[in-house]
């Protein structure tokens, strides 16, 4: 068993990493004394896979529990979502004594921790990430919200989870899809913050690939540790936190641009390779540098390059409305070596065109 803690003050928060975690959730809240009544969040999918095992550990502990189901996708979270789910809490009677717990994706996790922070002005809310994506990214940190037809994650809020509980064995029930779309985060976490990580990932590429539980759990412990570091010193995105950003600001209008079509962790792909072109053009970054992270990207079988099809303008008016953009400047993280990067919205426009195209 691995443990990270999260350290914000009378917010701070463990994670903890295991293989069969499912199993012990009902025992650990209880133990933490958090809810007297729990309402499981997922979407249809995740509730067939894990639903009923989460509620037999939930009851097993004594502990009230009962499952909201809604819809998979991205297109479910929106802000009708959200109200629809408020109202059955409301008809539940779910009251300030109550927790949500999130058992899925990056979607579920964000729908419900936004659900959370304003359901009765805020309820205690616990993260089950069962994707790689959410175990190493966005179950940590309190970001959490919905999209608007404007761009995505436009309407939402900081609310920290009380605890994380990752269990490593749920990966073996990943399509090999999802599990590429969590590991462009992770190489995103290898180069804004830690070279020896990236070179481990190249070294460990087919365990990995492989579903190694072992090395998938040091994988996600190592990333967990690493965002937690982030948080603690910028909770709310103010300044270092905004690293995390790298390859989300054209990843994002990338996504947008294909209409959800394409998978976030494909779109942040393309958006790594793309700002580290922008860092060699603008003398940054060592253009063999970019090349080690293109190769290692492509190696894990996730795209590089921005779809032919998809509409460069379109993707440009994505970038104004970014949450990250002031006045419409785009802000860009961009590396100027493995395990490095600096902030900037010094990007010209002829520039960012030329990388679209």
């Amino acid at each position: 068993m691995r443990r990270i803690l999260v350290g914000l003050d009378e917010r701070a928060y463990p994670i903890t990493v295991a293989a069969g975690l499912l199993a012990g959730v009902g025992a650990a809240l209880k133990e933490q004394r958090l809810a007297k009544r729990y309402m499981v969040v997922a979407d249809d999918r995740v509730a067939d896979l894990f639903g009923t095992a989460l509620l037999d550990s939930l009851h097993g502990a004594g502990l009230a529990a009962d499952l909201l189901v809604f819809p998979h996708g991205e297109g479910s979270k929106h802000l009708a979502t959200v109200g629809d789910l408020a109202s059955r809490l409301a008809r539940a009677g779910v009251d300030r004594k109550d927790a949500l717990i999130a058992l899925g994706g990056g979607v579920t996790g964000d729908i419900t921790g936004f659900l959370a922070a304003i359901y009765m002005r805020g309820i205690p809310f616990v993260q089950v990430p069962t994707t790689l994506l959410a175990q190493v990214d966005s179950s940590v940190g309190g970001k959490t919200g919905v999209d608007i037809p404007e761009g995505k994650n436009l309407v939402g809020s900081f609310y920290q989870p009380r605890a994380v509980f990752i269990d490593s064995t749920v990966l073996n029930e990943l399509p090999d899809a999802e599990l590429l779309n969590g590991l462009a985060e992770v190489i995103k976490y290898g180069v804004i913050y830690d070279a020896p990580f990236f070179d481990f990932l190249a070294a460990k590429r087919a365990a990995i690939l492989g579903r190694d539980l072992g090395v998938l759990e040091e994988v996600i412990e190592r990333c967990c540790a690493i965002k937690a570091r982030v948080v603690e010193a910028d909770e709310r995105e103010s300044d270092l936190r905004r690293i995390l950003n790298f390859g989300h600001t054209i990843g994002h209008a990338i996504e947008a641009a294909s209409d959800f079509t394409l998978a976030h962790g494909a779109a942040v792909a393309i958006g790594m390779v793309a700002v580290s072109d922008i860092a060699v053009a603008k003398g940054l970054f060592a253009a063999e540098e970019a090349r080690r992270l293109r190769d290692l990207i492509a190696a894990f079988g996730l795209p590089v390059t921005i779809p032919a099809e998809l509409d460069r303008s379109r993707m440009k008016g994505y970038l104004k409305t970014d949450k990250k953009s002031v006045g419409g400047r785009p802000f860009f993280v961009l590396p100027t070596a493995i395990g490095t990067v600096v902030i900037t919205d010094d990007v010209a426009g002829d520039l960012i065109d030329r990388v679209l195209a």
